[in-house]
């Protein structure tokens, strides 16, 4: 292995890969978290065995790539340079793959996309889930081997930071960083040029930078993929960061939980060092630049900024008062620049394609794209990048392709467990760092969380203060006190023992949250100050009705057997856990009410056309039923 010692270095390198692929068609398997889940590993094995049997490995590249985004139709297969795009692959279907598309060119449908209409779209960019998003920082994911340094380099990787190394300033770099108007990625949208500059004029000979890769948000990943698709286009804009500030040491801290991110960017940093990218004298140059990673301890409060800092320094992860910020005293006490995953591997496109190219994309102030996981009652969900400012019917219905089901939008949730519930009417709401903040949510790391009309709007508000409260590290009152009465409150609205007053205690308690030490306090009422801003009949119902419209709350809901649909087949009784149906084969079954747990496993096995099983409320007083099982009236057909 040759060490690159130059930017001419570089570009021979990248020759020489991109020759060892010339004439090839190339193979990517979908090997990101999700998809390997699904197994994606089998698949990729199944792969080299039989292009190797076929005697195919001269013509074929097969690689293991990062995630392509649309998660639940995995393991995804692309081949290129068609853009042939099957989904939820199996291994049994690949000697069909070579005989068939590989061998005789021709495709297999029942691995393509359908859409409503059950055309067949056999190319991925023609798939709506894609057709519709900008890809920047996923663009390569599909595309290389996600622990290739070389694969990197063969699509324009490091060139970027030779450029930095071999012709810019430091002042330079951080110019264009600052008239791109790069915003953190990471929630809070601070302007990442105005932070490098704070750490790099703060007195101190000893700077840091550090990669936020706390990802802790139920439902997000965007950060775990990026890493574990792309790992050198965060570590590359790292090191610029470095060169820009006067830093000479970077952190990455990922979580423990993200071990397949943790393996790829170790591999990352080994194979830069080793190429001459890391250590001593980068591309000749007088930088040196080393990076360690430390492995996260799971706590959701380390992604706060103070407390980030704190655990890396070995300490328990809480925030610290920020009278001082972290930019000028944070690490060991010196001076310290924080930014996420996806605000680092932007800096390299910046870079590279310059200030205008990246103000184009987005809105006034908003430039550049944004990953969001989509997920929730949504048909496409998985991986979605849009330029900012796209609205939320375009990510929903065009990307995210509707609710399931055919069942109605209730609400969006954006900006994870501390950002807000938004109703139909903001749905044509641009996704920006100031539009969401301004109709009470944020955009925090972003996770785009769906709700249909089954959702219970108060279960809902609940089910993330519940998180919040077990996530708060207790350092400050009015977080750890505060969660814990509004969690009190919620918890007894959701099981009918609301009483009025409850939601005006709700609002002094918010007020009170504002208080507190760090932002997972300070902005930890905004899901129950925008579900009582958007959605407040729904606690009055609940509260005086001692009612669940969507018959979520189970203290609120009964499952009764309506007599005269029950065909006696049995399936309810079969499936229930606790045994609380009785009946037989042509009996109408009965659910004893004092063994249900309200699990709802015999409503969902019902069939649909039948629905024999129904949710009431106490409101609705339950109905009288048989004590015990009757015989199935005539002209009731058995399913």
């Amino acid at each position: 292995m040759t060490k690159i010692k130059s930017p001419a270095d570089l570009e021979a390198l990248r020759r020489q890969v991109t020759e060892r692929y010339a004439n090839k068609r190339i193979i990517t398997v979908c090997s990101g978290t999700g998809c390997r889940a699904y197994g994606a590993q089998k698949v990729s094995d199944a792969f080299a065995q039989e292009l190797t049997r076929h005697g195919l490995t001269d013509q074929f590249v097969l690689k293991q790539s990062g995630c392509h985004g649309f998660c639940e139709r995995g393991p995804i297969v692309v081949i290129f340079p068609e853009e042939i795009c099957y989904l939820s692959v199996k291994e049994q279907d690949i000697p069909e793959i070579i005989s068939e598309t590989l061998l005789a060119g021709k495709k297999i449908e029942r691995l393509m996309f359908k859409d409503e209409n059950d055309r067949i779209i056999p190319f991925e960019h023609d798939i709506p889930f894609y057709k519709y998003q900008e890809r920047i920082i996923l663009a390569n994911n599909t595309r290389i081997d996600s622990r290739s340094i070389e694969d990197y380099i063969q699509v324009g990787g490091y060139s970027a930071l030779a450029k930095v190394l071999s012709a810019m300033q430091p002042d330079e770099v951080l110019g264009l960083i600052k008239k791109a108007y790069l915003r953190g990625r990471g929630g809070g949208g601070f302007p990442a040029g105005q932070k490098w500059e704070t750490t790099r004029n703060a007195p101190n000979k000893i700077k840091y930078v550090i990669v936020n890769a706390d990802e802790g948000d139920p439902g997000a990943y965007m950060n775990r993929s990026v890493l574990e698709g792309n790992p050198h286009s965060v570590l590359e804009g790292l090191i610029i960061a470095g060169y820009t500030i006067g830093a000479n040491e970077g952190f990455i801290y990922v979580r423990q939980e993200y071990p397949l991110a943790l393996d790829n960017i170790h591999k990352a940093i080994t194979d830069a060092e080793n190429y001459g990218l890391l250590g001593d004298h980068i591309f000749g140059s007088s930088f040196s630049f080393t990076v360690k990673v430390h492995r996260g301890a799971g706590a959701f409060v380390s992604g706060e900024s103070s407390a980030l800092m704190t655990a890396l320094e070995g300490k328990v992860g809480e925030p610290r008062l920020k009278y001082i910020k972290t930019a000028v005293s944070g690490l060991w006490e010196k001076p310290s620049n924080l930014n996420n995953v996806e605000t680092y591997a932007n800096v390299p496109l910046i870079i590279n394609n310059g200030v205008d190219w990246f103000t184009r994309i987005g809105t006034k102030n908003n430039y550049g794209t944004k990953v969001f996981s989509l997920v929730g009652k949504v048909q496409n969900t998985g991986l979605v990048e849009v330029p900012l400012g796209t609205t939320l019917r375009k990510i929903i219905y065009d990307i995210g392709g509707g609710i399931r089901g055919g069942k109605r939008f209730k609400a969006v949730q954006t900006g994870g467990p501390s950002g807000g519930c938004l109703p139909e009417d903001k749905l044509d709401l641009p996704v920006d760092f100031d539009e969401l903040t301004q109709s009470g949510s944020m955009m925090g790391s972003g996770g785009i969380i769906v709700m249909d009309e089954d959702s219970c709007i108060v279960d809902v508000a609940r089910y993330f203060i519940k998180f919040l409260t077990e996530e708060s590290c207790g350092k400050c009152l009015p977080c750890r006190e505060g969660l814990a009465q509004m969690l009190k409150v919620l918890n007894r609205i959701t099981e009918g023992r609301g009483r009025e007053g409850d939601v005006e205690l709700l609002l002094d308690i918010s007020e009170l949250l504002e208080a507190s030490l760090c932002a997972l306090g300070t902005t930890a009422a905004n899901p129950v100050l925008t579900t009582i801003q958007y959605f407040r009949n729904e606690y009055d119902t609940h509260i005086r009705q001692k009612t669940c419209p969507a018959h979520v709350c189970k203290a609120l809901t009964f499952y009764y057997i309506t007599p005269e649909k029950c065909t006696g087949c049995m399936l309810c009784l079969k499936q229930c856990p606790v045994d609380a149906i009785l009946g037989d084969r042509k009996l109408v079954h009965v659910i004893d009410q004092n063994k249900c747990t309200k699990c709802g496993t015999c409503f969902e096995v019902c069939p649909k056309k039948i629905r024999a099983v129904v949710k009431i409320s106490p409101a609705d007083r339950l109905p009288e039923t048989p004590s015990t099982p009757i015989p199935v009236k005539k002209g009731q057909k058995k399913q």
